[in-house]
Order: structure tokens, then C-alpha cells, then sequence
């Protein structure tokens, strides 16, 4: 998982998309990193301690001394030195003045990373196509347990600005993407992901698991899964799965659009359509989905 995880955040597609930053600020760990992080649940095993290290680093626009990844990931300071001089030599990590931040080789390792690269090389002159046609930013993201990681955003200027990027995380009940994907697993899997009640994201977001279940079977139905502000105020998505050569889905393909503006159901029309073309390519080339992680 961890390595997945690396070699995803690592990648980027900046030459089809963009994002702006008001300058470097130390980012608060996230819920997740808090939790890696508790005094109590330190990790133990080696691997844990160094997952726990670069899922720290991962959120930092600037260098983290040791003192503050010890204290972040509640490893002990003499530890995190020896790890980090150790990472440092194999280029995992850079040391600056500041402190450590994440090395060039994780973005080596991103580009070799060979699912999401091969669905992203697959996917990206369909994308610009769709985002052609649709003049909308155009979507795809794979799910991991109860989260959706974007793997390629082709933005548009006509859709309103999103607060995503490509290795970023989203919770897969408040997307279009993450609802598609989660229409494939049964009701069951879907309620042992998903709590209950939900964390609201936007200002609609599915308020409970019941009403989740209710969307899903009507995605199963449709073809398509369809999202208004349930990630972002002003923002709608229609999404639809992509199966790999097996059957099983490899990814979802989205498009994003004014949540007042739009008509969905045109849009679905084309996003399914390029979904049909995609999962062709996937057979031709013998694309399957990996194996959920983490159950």
C-alpha cells in the first residue's frame, strides 16, 4: 500500500493542469496522519516508520527538521535521524537546510509505477477529447479503500476552479468518481468502508450510509453516477466506470462542470461514450484492475 501510495503522490501531470499557491506554509497533518501519528499507536515495524515519515512529508510545501517528523509520527527523534540519513542516501529524501522534504527518486519511482502510468498514457488522448468536445475539465481516479486518488485532470477554464490534484485523496462517497467506483462493490464491502454517518465535504454531501446505498443502486442502473456539490459549492460531476479486460473496473472517468450551468445528462451521454472507448484500449492492451487493497 505505502508504496503505491508514494509512487501516485508522486506523479504529475502539471503540463495538462495547474494550480495556484499563495507560498510554501507547513500544512497541518491530515486526519489520516494523525492518526499514524498517535502517541499511542506509534508504528512499529520498520516499513510502518518509514510510511509514517513520507506520509508526513507528503503534505509540506517546505522541509520538515527532525524534531517535527518525530514529533508528527511520534517515532523517537534518534530513530527518525537514523531512518531519514539512511532514505537521504538512496535519493528517497533530500536534506536542506531547512530541514528534509521528499526526494527526486519517489518521482522516479512514480513514473514506473506501472498501473496508474499505463491507464494515464491510455487515457489522456481520450481525455483531451472529451475535455474538447465538453469544454470541461475532464477526470480520472482510481479508488483505493474508501478513497478516490486522481491520477490525471485535464482543467478547463469554463469549470469552476477545484481543490484537486493529481495523487490527491477524496473521500469516494462525496464524488462522482468515488461513486461510480463504489457502485461495483456490493452493499456489503460498501458499508464496511463507508461510516455512518457520514463526514459532510461539500454542501450536499450524502448526509448517511442508507442514502449512499439508495445512490449506488440507481448508478448500477444508469451507467452512470451523477454528483451536484457534494464535493464543492458551485460544482457538479457525471462520472461512469471504465472495466479493465477482465470486467472489473480499472478507473473512473469524470467530467466537471457549474452545478447551475450544466445539463448532466448531455454530459453523461459523452462521458459514457469515452468510457466505452477507453475500456476497448484497456482490452486491447490487457489492462486489469489490481486486487483492492487493505480490506
Amino acid at each position: 500500500m505505502s508504496g503505491l501510495r508514494s509512487a501516485i503522490d508522486a506523479l504529475d501531470t502539471e503540463s495538462y493542469s495547474s494550480t495556484t499557491t499563495s507560498g510554501p506554509t507547513l500544512v497541518a497533518p491530515s486526519s489520516q496522519q494523525r492518526e499514524v501519528a498517535s502517541d499511542d499507536r506509534p508504528p512499529i515495524s520498520m516499513i510502518g516508520r518509514v510510511d509514517a515519515l513520507l506520509e508526513v512529508l507528503k503534505g509540506q510545501e517546505r522541509p520538515m527538521s527532525i524534531s517535527d517528523l518525530a514529533l508528527c509520527t511520534g517515532i523517537p527523534k534518534a530513530t527518525v535521524s537514523r531512518i531519514a540519513a539512511e532514505l537521504v542516501d538512496r535519493g528517497l529524501l533530500e536534506r536542506q537546510a531547512a530541514g528534509l522534504r521528499l526526494g527526486l527518486r519517489l518521482f522516479e519511482l512514480g513514473e514506473h509505477a506501472s498501473r496508474p502510468t499505463s491507464l494515464r498514457r491510455l487515457a489522456l488522448v481520450r481525455m483531451a477529447r472529451l475535455r474538447k468536445v465538453t469544454q470541461q475539465t475532464v477526470n480520472l481516479a482510481v479508488l483505493e479503500r474508501d478513497e478516490i486518488v486522481h491520477i490525471a485532470i485535464l482543467r478547463s477554464p469554463a469549470t469552476p476552479p477545484l481543490p484537486t490534484r493529481v495523487g490527491g485523496r477524496l473521500p469516494a462517497y462525496a464524488t462522482g468518481l468515488g461513486k461510480a467506483l463504489l457502485s461495483y462493490l456490493p452493499d456489503r464491502r460498501v458499508c464496511e468502508l463507508v461510516p455512518d454517518p457520514v463526514v459532510g465535504v461539500g454542501p450536499r454531501t450524502v448526509g448517511d450510509r442508507a442514502s449512499l446505498l439508495d445512490q449506488l443502486a440507481m448508478v448500477r442502473t444508469a451507467g452512470v453516477a451523477y454528483e451536484r456539490e457534494e464535493f464543492a459549492a458551485d460544482v457538479a460531476c457525471v462520472a461512469a466506470l471504465v472495466p479493465g479486460a477482465d470486467g472489473r473496473p480499472i478507473a473512473a472517468l469524470s467530467v466537471s462542470a457549474h452545478a447551475h450551468l450544466a445539463n448532466l445528462q448531455q454530459l453523461g451521454v459523452e462521458v459514457r461514450a469515452v468510457a466505452d472507448l477507453l475500456a476497448r484500449d484497456a482490452s486491447k492492451h490487457r489492462l486489469v484492475a489490481a486486487d483492492e487493497r487493505r480490506r
